[in-house]
């Protein structure tokens, strides 16, 4: 299946969705759906994911709903007046966790925006225990620290600090201590959706950005690799090599 960038029917489709937002709309229109929201969809993964191997040959890509595509209805017990999603995500993650707790390349899309990141969008709890005890290590804290300050200086932009106080047993006369507060780490970029977003080149874009983020995802990937986030057990050495 080839990619031929995203219609702009499909976010016509996202559009008529914020104003009529329900189940039924979305069953008396799933042929449009189907045609400009999950074919694109389908071919990008696929073809992005072929480009992504040259980085990552072990790379994630997998078009499919709950893999690398995610499901378009949202949580009913919280949206009951909103249930279907006006913000298409597409993700390719890296490692045998759970997707959302693995290193990855993500993008999302919505009328108005086009967001493109690499990372982990939010630790929970079992991640953010290892992360903390991960960057105990002052080469391993020094290392995330001048990666980051490189993505800043290619112009990608980082999450703040998600916790304002020093964690418990985490010392702040540290160097590089405020990683501590981190409760995600992932760098990203937005634009408008274009002239690009709607052809082929889109790929070649996406992937320049990919590329010059990954420093940052293979550092991610490293921590993952000391936490089996699936049964909840973390694995960290606490000595200078890691």
């Amino acid at each position: 299946m080839s990619f031929h960038g995203f219609p702009k029917e499909g976010l016509t489709f996202l559009n008529h969705i914020i104003v009529n937002n329900s189940k039924e709309w979305l069953d008396a229109h799933r042929e449009e759906y189907e045609r400009f929201i999950v074919t694109p969809n389908k071919a990008y993964v696929e073809e992005m994911g072929e480009h992504l191997q040259i980085l990552v040959p072990t790379i994630h890509a997998v078009a499919k709903t709950n893999h690398s595509l995610f499901r378009i209805y949202r949580d009913a017990r919280f949206h009951l007046n909103d249930p279907i999603k006006t913000r298409i995500g597409i993700i390719f993650w890296q490692g045998s966790g759970h997707r959302m707790q693995s290193s990855s390349f993500y993008m999302h899309y919505d009328p108005f925006e086009v967001f493109v990141s690499t990372g982990i969008r939010n630790f929970k709890p079992t991640l953010l225990k290892a992360y903390r005890a991960y960057i105990q290590n002052d080469e391993k804290r020094a290392e995330l620290h001048h990666i980051l300050e490189s993505m800043k200086k290619k112009g990608y932009l980082i999450p703040e600090a998600k916790y304002k106080k020093m964690p418990r047993g985490c010392d702040k006369e540290e160097r590089y201590s405020y990683l501590y507060k981190m409760g995600a780490l992932y760098a990203y970029t937005t634009f408008v959706p274009d002239k690009t977003f709607h052809s082929e080149a889109l790929i070649e874009r996406n992937f320049t950005l990919y590329e010059a983020m990954l420093p940052l995802h293979q550092w991610l990937y490293e921590l993952t690799l000391h936490c089996d986030t699936n049964a909840d057990i973390c694995r960290f050495r606490q000595d200078s090599t890691f």
